[in-house]
């Protein structure tokens, strides 16, 4: 199955939900990075989130998504521009924990919760909006619901999921959100509250083959009206000319000691591991354009 989001209204019960499937793009950020299975599983969750804030746009924006709570992982980070191309990483791709009781990876042992969540939209403007909350349990379903009660005063079903196999790639990715609308009414609380008692884990539907229209469909039926979908994939846009603008921001005598000490310098892209190098000739001319 591809990898792709559903949006849709079910206009019985006063809300809107998205929907996605996201196994093959949280498998290339696991290859690209070496990710563990536990920290596949962090990165994966906040993708999935991420898409799905990103499809709730109707501009291209550019929305960071990050979190760090003081865990093992350190931050992990995912940016997409709405257009349902996502890059991501971790602090420390090589955690790994589960829970005794139930043998589940701990995302949140991995994540922690002495820290924030943290939402930047940047819409063009002379400053990108920025907002936060305390991270709750770590788990990232259950903060972000939080964040859109508390940030954007939506009450929020958040679901997602990541099933590591046992050879450590993954086997499903990917989540549900469900957002009320101002007009619900406690009836339409209560019944999608009774539907998520006891609903299955959304890893092990999407494992046995279940579209994100039919996991939907298990919760609405035939109420829910799907608006339209969008294909998502893991794709990183750096190049050697942006790169080459960051180095602008360094200082001249940072740069002239690249120059003349190392004769160089290599960098590697957090988002997709891909290393560039820059000659000291490249270096000289970077130098010489900040004063142009």
């Amino acid at each position: 199955m591809k990898d792709y989001l559903v949006r849709g209204l079910v206009n019985k019960y006063n809300c809107r939900i998205f929907a996605c499937t996201t196994k093959n793009l949280v498998n290339v950020a696991r290859e690209k990075h070496g990710l563990w299975p536990c920290a596949s599983a962090a990165l994966g969750r906040t993708m999935s989130v991420t898409l799905m804030m990103g499809a709730m746009s109707k501009t291209q924006d550019k929305l960071t998504v990050s979190l760090n709570g003081g865990g093992p992982i350190g931050t992990v980070l995912c940016t997409t521009h709405s257009d349902g191309k996502i890059k991501g990483f971790v602090g420390d791709p090589h955690v790994h924990y589960v829970y005794n009781d139930s043998g589940k990876l701990a995302v949140g042992m991995c994540v922690g919760t002495n820290g924030y969540l943290q939402v930047i939209r940047d819409m063009g403007l002379k400053e990108p909006i920025t907002s936060q909350v305390p991270l709750q349990t770590g788990e990232i379903g259950d903060d972000f619901a939080y964040y859109f009660m508390v940030s954007e005063q939506v009450p929020s079903v958040v679901d997602v999921g990541v099933l590591v196999d046992q050879d450590t790639t993954v086997k499903s990715a990917g989540g549900f959100i469900i957002q009320l609308l101002p007009e619900a009414t406690d009836d339409d609380i209560t019944f999608i509250e009774n539907k998520m008692k006891d609903f299955p884990a959304i890893s092990k539907l999407l494992a046995d083959g279940k579209t994100p229209e039919e996991i939907m469909q298990m919760i609405f039926g035939d109420d829910v009206e799907f608006l339209g979908t969008q294909d998502l994939s893991f794709e990183c846009d750096c190049s050697k000319e942006k790169l080459s603008g960051a180095l602008t921001t360094i200082p001249d005598d940072q740069l002239d000691d690249m120059i003349k000490e190392d004769h160089g310098a290599d960098i590697t892209c957090q988002f997709c591991g891909k290393h560039y190098h820059f000659t000291e000739d490249d270096l000289k001319e970077i130098k010489a354009n900040k004063h142009a």
